[in-house]
């Protein structure tokens, strides 16, 4: 899938068709989809498949209701998002879950205000941010952090100074 992103300005050289049956063919009854041979059901692969769908603009392929479902079934009493339902929330997850939801034009469906605040709980007295609560800070969590406040429009709850 990561072809995709590549080749997007050169969709014309890929086997469109081919890569759309393959994303269909990886989601599963309960509306997840499958990462690899041996079955693992993450939300970071509902996101993968909507985001190559979408780009191709062939997200009608797949029954995009029951991949909501899903992604839903994975929201957390914090507002946060795990990678399967009872899932602890983690920052990663949430970014792929926000963006999930976007693309198929389901973000009403999070609390923002409530998941806005717990992201901005994973900043540290160092102005840095973890992906869960008791990790140290990481820039990629930083990432994951900051790029999820921005889908759901709470960017401003974070601090841009420092303890």
């Amino acid at each position: 899938m990561h072809q995709i992103l590549c080749l997007y300005d050169s969709v014309d050289v890929i086997d469109v068709d081919k890569v759309v049956e393959y994303v269909k063919g990886l989601q599963q009854e309960d509306g997840s989809f499958a990462g690899d041979k041996w079955g693992e059901i993450d939300t970071r692969f509902s996101f993968c498949a909507v985001a190559t769908l979408a780009l191709l603009g062939k997200m009608d392929m797949i029954n995009v209701d029951k991949a909501v479902e899903f992604v839903l079934s994975c929201m957390n009493f914090d507002g946060g998002f795990g990678c399967r339902p009872g899932s602890e929330s983690h920052a990663g997850q949430i970014y792929c879950c926000t963006g999930f939801l976007s693309l198929t034009g389901q973000l009403h469906q999070v609390n923002a205000d409530l998941l806005g605040w717990w992201l901005c709980e994973r900043q540290l007295p160092s102005g840095g941010l973890n992906g869960r609560p008791e990790k140290l800070p990481d820039v990629c969590y930083s990432w994951w952090v900051l790029a999820s406040l921005k889908i759901i429009g709470r960017i401003h709850f974070v601090s841009n100074c420092f303890y």
